[in-house]
């Protein structure tokens, strides 16, 4: 009786496996480029979390089924990240062109805080400066009832709504989001090599896969920020013991 439940059991956990990972069939592909051949780097399923390197031609081969991510870095070309199609699955080669590594090219992270540069020694001195003979420039001011004591006075209703507007689209300003390159970017710019290569034993083709496998987390765009380094050195080591799981081949 208890062989037959073991049995069950195995059954059980074997349908389960199969479930998840039984739609997922062999996808051939290869990697192009209009100037350059790519004959190295990786391929990574993160929803399967398998990985496989790129061989001879460019050529790869990875399980995968439509709707998974797929991720490829190397160190001649700009990591990519594409969402595969039922058109893409379907293909006989599915060809994927990457860019060629431009290390001149960095993309900006844009944050929420609004700086306004101020006018040296204000702007009033303007509103002062009187051209008696220039009438376009000595215009009245008629937004406030006054005894003309001060003809050219400043305009405060005006200053007024101006600072208003101002302060509402501060307001409406929402922090630029940030991508994956700009992640990548930034986790390459704040941290050693010797904390990728030793703290997390990658080597150093494995490093912008990696970086763009943690950006793939919505969280990790949250930390980049300084006052979060230590965060993010935490999420980053967490996140290795999953890379890490990956295999690097496929069968």
């Amino acid at each position: 009786m208890k062989n037959k439940l073991g049995v069950l059991v195995v059954c059980l956990f074997c349908q389960i496996v199969l479930g998840q990972n039984g739609f997922r069939k062999p996808l051939h592909g290869q990697v192009i480029n209009d100037f350059l051949a790519i004959e190295s780097g990786y391929v990574m399923n993160i929803n399967a979390n398998v990985r496989t390197f790129i061989g001879s031609g460019g050529l790869f081969d990875i399980v995968a089924q439509p709707k998974d991510t797929l991720l490829f870095s190397g160190l001649t070309f700009q990591s990519k990240k594409i969402v595969l199609t039922e058109k893409d699955c379907a293909e006989i080669l599915l060809k994927i062109k990457l860019d060629l590594v431009n290390n001149q090219l960095k993309e900006v992270v844009v944050h929420k805080e609004l700086k306004v540069k101020a006018l040296q020694g204000g702007s009033q001195k303007y509103v002062d400066m009187q051209f008696e003979d220039d009438q376009q420039s000595a215009a009245k001011n008629n937004a406030m009832l006054s005894d003309q004591t001060i003809k050219y006075g400043t305009d405060f209703v005006r200053i007024f709504k101006d600072v208003k507007k101002l302060l509402s689209k501060k307001d409406e300003v929402k922090e630029e989001e940030v991508t994956d390159i700009a992640f990548v970017e930034y986790a390459k710019d704040n941290f050693t090599k010797d904390f990728y290569s030793k703290t997390l034993n990658l080597k150093d083709d494995e490093v912008e896969l990696f970086l763009m496998y943690c950006s793939n987390d919505p969280h990790s765009k949250d930390l980049v920020d300084p006052d979060q380094k230590f965060q993010l050195m935490d999420f980053m080591i967490n996140k290795n013991k999953e890379f890490k799981k990956a295999e690097a081949t496929q069968k």
